[in-house]
């Protein structure tokens, strides 16, 4: 298949904050590697910021938005910025990757202890040197200041809803892949009481209803993702894909269209350096097949046989661009 894709969640700045000798020329320390990237077709890339909640994390955040800036100068001939919507035919033909930053826990700007507002200035700065960032998701697996994480029952607290106030129209949406069910309800009401100017998405989230987990979405919440237009990336774990068969993929996918996601799903594989992650025993964390962005390919040739070539499309790479051509129009 030659279609362009669009991929919506990778970690690859927190590997270059931790791997002992990153190196993103070598493909087999991160499957976001350029020559994966770049063999997969990845036309348009989302980075996430990702800490997790602890002294420091707003340090590390920093740290990384300033990675990602100095990505773009450092790798001037490979990578560009999305900073206006993105237009197909431009990335498609374009040699370069088009990236763009994300926020995956909002600790990463505002420490536990810390005065809020002091934290939305902690944004605003990572802003800057992003220049863009397309979502912020409130937790990661466990509880911080603003809700609880998908290891968690705890919903909505005060400093989420400041927070929900804060991005109030600033066309970033809010990510609900880590979310416990109860902080997704709690948002979502929140967003629907207030009539706020928040779009919605799940960046690397897969369904409940195909395999059992609480990193994926139960079908209420999709359906309320989908209602309101936004995006749900598909996660290409193991863990949340089915532990033993790597064609669970397409059963995600076709779940999602099914249920009226047609124009929501996409891509959010989640790459990220997997050697330093705490749990060993989940290795192999990707199956052979999806081990590396290079899979892509081959992800829409089984795909080519099983949905129209228009769907394939929006899966591919239309849904994220009509997508950010809504909200940020």
């Amino acid at each position: 298949m030659s279609l362009s894709v669009i991929d919506i969640h990778c970690d690859l700045l927190s590997y270059l904050q931790d791997a002992p000798d990153p190196n993103l020329l070598k493909k087999d320390d991160i499957g976001c590697s350029f020559p994966s990237l770049e063999e997969g077709k990845v036309k348009l890339q989302v980075m996430a910021i990702y800490t997790s909640t602890e002294k420091g994390s707003t340090e590390l955040a920093l740290k990384q938005s300033l990675l990602f800036k100095n990505l773009l100068t450092k790798y001037n001939d490979r990578l560009t910025a999305c900073k206006e919507v993105p237009v197909l035919s431009t990335i498609s033909t374009s040699p370069k990757v088009w990236i763009l930053a994300a926020i995956e826990n909002a600790s990463g700007f505002c420490e536990e202890d810390e005065l809020l507002e002091g934290g939305f200035k902690k944004l605003e700065n990572i802003i800057y040197n992003t220049e863009r960032i397309l979502y912020i998701g409130l937790t990661h697996n466990g509880e911080n200041r603003f809700g609880g994480g998908n290891t968690t029952k705890i919903g909505l607290k005060e400093d989420g809803k400041a927070l929900l106030d804060y991005i109030n129209g600033k066309r970033i949406a809010v990510d609900l892949s880590h979310a416990s069910d109860a902080l997704a309800f709690d948002m979502l009401d929140y967003l629907s009481k207030f009539n706020l100017d928040i779009p919605v998405i799940a960046s690397h989230s897969n369904f409940r209803k195909i395999f059992t987990h609480p990193r994926n979405l139960p079908d209420e919440i999709a359906m309320e993702i989908i209602k309101r237009k936004g995006l749900i990336g598909i996660n290409f774990l193991r863990a949340f894909l089915n532990q033993e068969n790597p064609n669970a993929m397409y059963d995600h996918i076709l779940y999602g269209i099914n249920m009226g996601g047609a124009h929501s799903i996409c891509f959010g594989a989640d790459y990220f350096y997997t050697d330093s992650h705490p749990d060993q025993s989940r290795k192999p964390f990707f199956f052979k097949e999806h081990e590396s962005a290079g899979c892509y390919p081959s992800i829409l040739k089984n795909l080519s046989g099983r949905v129209s070539s228009e769907l394939l499309e929006g899966i591919s790479n239309k849904n994220v661009i009509d997508f950010i051509g809504r909200i940020w129009s």
